[in-house]
């Protein structure tokens, strides 16, 4: 990361992260966006405001320059070493990698002291920390489940050990039954049972729009599974949305 002395009123930020965008704007910092993905969904008129410079894996680079742009913000996960480098040739580029809430938070704080808004980014923090600790207290004698999270179908893919859903899946003591994977495997679902034979199955709202013959399909593989439909944003979006995923997970566990 390199932080300069530009002024905060002169930023031109573009972002190639969904929920990095949604940081950007609940920092306070929307009129410094410039450029976002076609992902980038949150908030909503985003997309009838700014510039769309492509999706998270490929990316309009001459309309990327035309914009002149300060800074652009990377995700390790989302963005691929090709589009990070193409756009260190443009502008300063920081590039987040996380795994955890903690990495989470203290991306928030990078970006207070690098866009200068240190007050709304520590503000976010504590309420960020004030709902963890909350949901910590409440999870606290709840018995551990195991589950198995979906979030692709043909081939069947699901979020595995050394990801930021995974980490997610243990604060809420859900025991991933494909920790022993790396990133998001492709599975074969007849192998569920003998691979952990998970108590909840989860399916993600995004990327993949499963149906009701999904949840099915899978929870037969099973001997006593239930399937829920999971919000996937609150499992695998960092940044500012963590302000609302304690909530629903409590809401969540309750419904188990």
């Amino acid at each position: 990361m390199v932080i300069t002395n530009t002024s905060s009123n002169t930023f031109r930020i573009i972002s190639l992260v969904p929920s990095q965008t949604e940081l950007l704007v609940d920092l306070g910092l929307e009129d410094s966006i410039v450029g976002i993905t076609k992902f980038c969904v949150h908030p909503l008129h985003l997309k009838k405001t700014k510039n769309i410079v492509g999706g998270t894996k490929n990316c309009n680079f001459e309309k990327i320059k035309s914009l002149n742009p300060t800074h652009i913000l990377c995700n390790k996960e989302e963005n691929t070493k090709e589009i990070v480098e193409q756009c260190q040739k443009i502008a300063i580029v920081h590039v987040s990698e996380i795994f955890t809430i903690n990495d989470s938070l203290d991306l928030i704080e990078t970006y207070g002291a690098l866009f200068f808004r240190k007050t709304d980014a520590s503000t976010l923090v504590q309420k960020i920390n004030f709902k963890r600790n909350n949901f910590n207290a409440f999870i606290k004698e709840k018995p551990v489940l195991k589950v198995a999270y979906f979030i692709w179908r043909n081939p069947w893919m699901v979020a595995a050990n050394n990801t930021y859903i995974n980490h997610i899946l243990e604060l809420n003591k859900l025991d991933n039954i494909y920790k022993n994977k790396e990133r998001y495997p492709e599975v074969e679902i007849k192998k569920i049972r003998t691979e952990g034979d998970p108590d909840l199955v989860f399916l993600s709202s995004e990327p993949y729009p499963f149906k009701e013959e999904h949840a099915f399909e899978l929870g037969s593989r099973t001997h006593h599974a239930k399937t829920f439909f999971v919000d996937g944003e609150l499992f695998s979006w960092h940044g500012s949305r963590l302000v609302k995923a304690f909530d629903y997970f409590q809401q969540l566990r309750e419904r188990l």
